[in-house]
Formats: structure tokens, sequence, C-alpha cells
């Protein structure tokens, strides 16, 4: 059985995708998912191809006791032949992976936002700026740690769902 691939996708591949990263490996390597589920993360944008996570992202990761060794990439539309589940961060990328969603003509690669999984949140319907995962990147530590807690509250559905797909 080959893995279960998920990319998480942000704007620019420091803040979100990369917090939302360390959150579901550490969450899959505990359900004992991980070889059977690949996680990895980009963004929409070219901003900060190559650089690590934000310093403040990598802050609250490791203060939080999660870990993640992180290099900013690019999504395109070539990727989505090999993913079987894209997470967007924002209704905003939600909108700009669906165009090269379309574009790749990948029918098998599901789009969902990432907060969809929270359990508390699952009356809504994708896309909606209700389900966003705010940008912290203009913001200061508390909104690191507000990103942070909105992930870990979406990311043991998300497992429960991976469980459901992968059996």
């Amino acid at each position: 059985m080959s893995q279960f691939r998920i990319t998480l996708v942000c704007l620019g591949n420091i803040c979100r995708s990369p917090i939302g990263e360390a959150v579901l490996r550490d969450r899959i390597n505990k359900a004992g998912l991980e070889s059977l589920v690949l996680v990895d993360s980009a963004g929409t944008g070219d901003w900060h191809i190559g650089y690590p996570a934000d310093p403040r992202a990598a802050a609250t990761i490791t203060q939080y006791g999660y870990t993640l060794d992180h290099q900013a990439r690019q999504i395109n539309s070539t990727w989505f032949g090999a993913i079987d589940l894209v997470l967007a961060m924002d209704t905003e990328n939600y909108k700009n992976l669906q165009v090269m969603l379309d574009e790749a003509g990948a029918p098998a690669t599901e789009l969902r936002m990432f907060r969809s999984f929270d359990p508390a949140l699952a009356h809504l319907l994708e896309p909606s700026s209700d389900l966003d995962v705010p940008d912290p990147y203009y913001g200061g530590e508390e909104s690191f740690v507000l990103v942070l807690k909105m992930i870990e509250d979406a990311a043991d559905g998300l497992v429960a769902y991976l469980r459901q797909q992968i059996s």
C-alpha cells in the first residue's frame, strides 16, 4: 500500500502550514500511522522559498513540544497527481488551490480546509471564512499560540478521518 499524502498550504509556508505540519506529523506518529501517511507543507506564494519557518512559528512549535525541520516551498499544479489531500489554511488559499486543482485535472486529489476537521466546526460548509486559520505573520506571540491551538483542535479529527481513509 502506498502512503497517503497530505500537503498543508498557507500563503508563504513559513507560519501556519509549518505549524500544522509539525502538529499533524506528531499526532500521526502518536497514532502509529507514520508509515502510512506522509505530511508536508507548501505555500501558494513564492516570497519565502528556501527559507526556514518564521522564528516565531519555530519558537511556538518548540515551546509546545513539537519538532520541525523546514524549508519553505511553493505548491504548483504539477503536485496534485501525487497528493491525496490538500489542506488549505484559509479561504483565499482554498480558492487559489481550487483553480490549480482544476487546471491540473487531478480528480483524485481532495481539497479541504484544515479546520473543517475540528469537531466543533463540522457543521460549517467549505469554504467558509469561519474555518480560516488567521495569518499570524503581522501579530505577536499570542497570534502564533492561537494558530497552534486552532490546529491542535482540528488535528485529532483529521487523524480519525485518516484512519477511515487508509483502512
